[in-house]
């Protein structure tokens, strides 16, 4: 039994897919501590998962909300600079505040999201062994491949190596608030210099929720880089009954799923035009805002032609039905899609969905535009290429064969097992008093929240 310590940005959909890991590694008798700001705790439900809140003093309970409102509504170049500071003073907080919890709490071993750079930091400068989990498009760097946050089309030649050094040296420019608090705390870690995410990465095991035919095709992975595919749990409890239904939809006509995301959710007015341009191609349309429309926002979608508008629905039930779907290009919308087979319009809004767009693209299984100039005559003859040409969900067939078989988070948690095991070994066993009893309260900092 190994005490395995999370690290990972606090957003829903990265600890919903580091937690079905957790919950992986918590069947084969391992102990799962998230640690992270208080208000990350709210996103674990099964008591199997541990929480252990830092940074009290800088980011205190109450102010996540904030910072994700800011990372889903950056606006312009300030709004951007504020997400990227953001990420600056949680790294360093963690970076601060992970030695003496993990010393603390007797972890063993770092289960890191390559996102979240404190966590390779932090487990280098401690001598732990880490894997680093790509919960979004991978972060690794190689020449000629665009970065996750660009969008633009692989193409092998000298022109486009040009253009991704290019705008690689701008992207690092836009980061230097995060580089200089990486740098920085690589010196005060003791460790060689760095200043990016990509240097922050496991030597031992790195695993991708993509499937390499999803990928621009690369070259320079390191040998120790497996994708697995989508990471859900197959160890979660029976989930309640919260209301998700499949809708009663009529087969004689296309049916259509958007959804924007949880972060991205409240854009009505995108909203308004993907209900606009699936009318006028008469097709049944299912918007799912993940809570981010209000009563009236959704009443007032349904009256523009919304056949369906709901906070959440059952995705992979519905992608599975779906003609189509409309989406902001997310990775875990997109893996469902590929599952499915069912063709993307991808809307592109922030982080790695211009690049997820492009290789939607590059695979020639959707289409994309821009989410701010599309207008609705736009999205709808973007969405009638897709339902008259079969060939779009032709071509997803070997993609979603790949992830069938990719593995999920029961082989991301054998690749875990198999890589840190022997380094492990090498560590003095977890303390009996660690093991022993329930996680204790959060007064004390650490919480099992169920």
């Amino acid at each position: 039994m190994a005490h395995f310590g999370v690290v990972a940005p606090a957003f829903y959909s990265h600890y919903s897919a580091m937690a079905a890991l957790g919950l992986e590694l918590a069947a084969r008798g391992h102990r799962i501590t998230f640690l992270h700001q208080v208000d990350a705790g709210a996103y674990l439900k099964d008591p199997r998962l541990g929480f252990h809140a830092l940074g009290r003093d800088t980011h205190p309970a109450g102010t996540l909300a904030a910072s994700i409102e800011r990372a889903a509504n950056p606006g312009g170049p300030l709004g951007l600079r504020r997400v990227i500071q953001d990420m600056a003073r949680t790294t360093g907080m963690l970076c601060r505040e992970l030695p003496p919890a993990i010393e603390a709490l007797g972890i063993d071993a770092l289960l890191c999201d390559q996102m979240e750079a404190a966590g390779g930091l932090v487990a280098e400068g401690m001598g732990l062994p880490f894997a680093s989990v790509a919960n979004a498009l991978p972060v690794n760097r190689e020449p000629g491949i665009p970065l996750p946050v660009m969008p633009f089309d692989f193409e092998d030649s000298e022109r486009a190596r040009h253009m991704v050094e290019g705008s690689t040296r701008v992207y690092d420019w836009l980061m230097s608030p995060h580089a200089e608090v990486i740098a920085a705390q690589a010196r005060n870690l003791g460790l060689a210099p760095r200043s990016a995410l990509h240097e922050c990465l496991s030597p031992l095991v790195e695993v991708s929720q993509t499937v390499e035919t999803f990928d621009f095709p690369r070259k320079a992975l390191p040998p120790h880089f497996h994708h697995v595919g989508p990471l859900r749990s197959t160890q979660a409890d029976q989930i309640h009954d919260d209301g998700r239904r499949m809708p009663d939809v009529d087969p004689g006509r296309p049916f259509v799923f958007a959804s924007l995301g949880t972060l991205q959710g409240g854009r009505f007015g995108l909203f308004k035009r993907i209900v606009q341009a699936c009318r006028k191609q008469d097709v049944q349309l299912l918007v799912a805002h993940c809570g981010g429309l209000d009563e009236r926002q959704a009443q007032a979608l349904r009256e523009l032609g919304a056949d369906w508008v709901v906070a959440f629905a059952p995705q992979q039930e519905v992608l599975a039905r779906a003609d189509v779907v409309i989406s902001h290009a997310g990775s875990n919308t997109v893996m469902d899609a590929i599952a499915a087979s069912t063709p993307i319009l991808a809307l592109p809004i922030a982080f790695d969905q211009p690049g997820a767009a492009a290789r939607i693209r590059h695979a020639g299984i959707g289409l994309s535009a821009s989410p701010r100039f599309a207008s609705p005559a736009q999205i709808g003859r973007l969405l009638r290429r897709l339902l008259d040409d079969a060939g779009f969900a032709r071509r997803m067939a070997p993609l979603a064969q790949d992830l069938a078989r990719a593995g999920g988070a029961a082989r991301a948690a054998s690749l875990v097992e198999d890589a840190l095991g022997q380094r492990l070994a090498l560590r003095q066993p977890v303390q009996a008093q660690v093991q022993a009893g329930p996680p204790a309260t959060a007064e004390t900092g650490v919480a099992s929240l169920g």
